[in-house]
């Protein structure tokens, strides 16, 4: 007996960055490309009030409400983000996810494999991944390394203001499992909060000889 493919693993990665920041999802193979947004919003902790669109084979998916908003003659068709759903797609599939069109975040997403679970999920799940996401309004790649760049140096008279900026720490290396699981477990609730800033690290008490 043939079990029912019901779910797929994704692999999601920040491009023009390196090292790497990416996340590995498994989600329920009948979500939609608007739920997988939401996956990917919790995966990299976006704080979802920016303009998204997927754009697979030349064609632009999303929120047709707001993309044909600013639409021009020359932009491929809109179509409805909620009309596609991941087994639609090929093992192999590859395609780009785009998020703040003034920071222009360019995500690859490939489709890794289908799996047939004897449980069918109810929610999606982080099972691996690597290092923070930019701030949300850095400026895109060319701010993020400037961000880096002052964020490194005491000295640089921008230093002070950029820590207040984004919270009073941050790690570019810094990655939680069990927080990022979490975050895509609860990515399809309604309202749900994301952190304004990067967990600073716990400090060790003091220790007795």
């Amino acid at each position: 007996m043939f079990k029912t493919i019901n779910t797929v693993q994704i692999h999601v990665s920040l491009d023009e960055i390196d090292p790497k920041i990416w996340r590995r999802l498994v989600l329920p193979s009948g979500w939609n490309l608007g739920q997988l947004h939401l996956a990917i919003q919790a995966a990299f902790n976006w704080w979802n009030y920016h303009l998204h669109e997927f754009q697979i084979g030349g064609l632009r998916y999303g929120d047709i409400e707001f993309l044909t908003e600013d639409a021009i003659e020359d932009d491929p068709r809109v179509f409805d983000c909620h009309e596609v759903r991941l087994r639609d797609f090929e093992r192999g599939a590859v395609f780009n996810y785009i998020y703040d069109f003034g920071d222009n975040w360019s995500h690859t997403v490939v489709i890794e494999e289908f799996v047939a679970l004897d449980v069918a999920l109810r929610h999606g799940t982080c099972i691996d991944g690597a290092r923070a996401r930019p701030p949300e309004d850095v400026g895109g790649v060319p701010g993020y390394e400037r961000f880096l760049e002052i964020m490194s140096d005491k000295t640089d008279p921008e230093h002070a203001d950029t820590k207040q900026w984004c919270g009073g720490y941050f790690d570019p290396e810094w990655f939680d499992l069990a927080m990022v699981d979490k975050d895509v477990r609860n990515a399809l609730r309604p309202n749900v909060k994301r952190r304004l800033h990067q967990p600073k690290p716990k400090r060790n008490g003091p220790t007795t000889a």
